[in-house]
């Protein structure tokens, strides 16, 4: 899968609402149990974006990450535009690598690399880990990243504000990239 424009890497980022990370085992951690047998009115409200553990969806997720990102470093912007692309990572598969080298990380850094760029690739790319095998330490931008992504997961962080406020970013990263400026 290769993402050609804003508005395709939007729509994947809007897929996001209301998804669930992957569970270590590389299933929805938002499905139901069907053995469950509490009381409908007894369920959390819908509305409400983070999981009875107190973690935020992937798009939730993803736009704490980038506003971190944004806090810490306000010149970075492929570094904020990196944070936005893990939420993709995790509606894509675990974003930390398997035993067999298979992450969302990885396929969410392939998705995005001709509309993004080759910085914004690898630093999601960073994120999946080694899978068990010995790979280069990351450099300070890929730790940056992840420790946020990281610090993101809580529900009690800062408010993340909501995705078109980041579509002028995506646009003006992805416009660097694009020859003429064919974006959109």
């Amino acid at each position: 899968m290769e993402l050609r424009s804003v508005a395709e890497l939007m729509d994947l980022l809007y897929a996001c609402r209301g998804a669930a990370a992957p569970d270590a085992c590389g299933g929805r951690a938002d499905r139901e149990d069907p053995t469950d047998r509490t009381d409908p009115t007894d369920r959390p409200d819908p509305a409400d974006r983070t999981d009875p553990a107190g973690r935020a969806d992937l798009l939730e997720r993803a736009l704490r990450t980038a506003a971190l990102l944004r806090r810490r470093r306000p010149a970075d912007k492929e570094l904020q535009v990196a944070g936005l692309v893990l939420g993709v990572a995790g509606l894509l598969g675990p974003v930390r690598a398997d035993a067999a080298g298979s992450s969302g990380a990885a396929r969410a850094a392939g998705a995005v690399r001709a509309l993004l760029g080759e910085r914004v690739a690898g630093l999601v790319r960073e994120q999946a880990g080694d899978g068990g095998r010995t790979a280069p330490p990351p450099d300070e931008d890929a730790l940056t990243l992840g420790q946020a992504y990281e610090e993101a997961r809580r529900a009690d962080g800062p408010g993340a504000g909501v995705l078109e406020d980041w579509r002028t970013l995506l646009e003006l990263v992805a416009a660097r990239r694009s020859p003429l400026g064919a974006v959109d």
